[in-house]
């Protein structure tokens, strides 16, 4: 038996697996950035950081805490949990949420 159709099936496997896996590896990527003007905002930045880059946002609220415990320096604090809005641009709103402020999450919704 010739051994070339098998490894062509193996290869088509193999890539629609690798398009699959990058499909949905894509909308986690999407929400994790925010375009502001020019600029870029990323999870992992800032208040401050985003702040210079977005301006203030419509609305700025303190929605909690959390414990926090750090390993390497075997204590815990307590973090605040910030959610910020910006927008509406078009319609849609985009909600920055921060933990210890870090930037920790984005979501956009549609108000109506």
């Amino acid at each position: 038996m010739n051994p070339l159709p098998q490894m062509r099936i193996k290869t088509l496997i193999s890539l629609t697996l690798a398009a699959m896996a990058g499909a949905v590896a894509l909308p986690a990527f999407a929400a994790s950035t925010l375009r502001c003007g020019s600029q870029l905002i990323s999870t992992g930045d800032r208040t401050f950081e985003v702040q210079q880059k977005c301006g203030a946002p419509v609305s700025q609220e303190v929605i909690g805490t959390k414990e926090s415990f750090s390993i390497d320096y075997r204590q815990s604090e307590t973090v605040r949990i910030e959610e910020w809005i910006y927008g509406p641009d078009n319609g849609m709103y985009q909600y920055l949420h921060f933990e210890g402020g870090r930037l920790v999450r984005i979501d956009s919704k549609r108000r109506r």
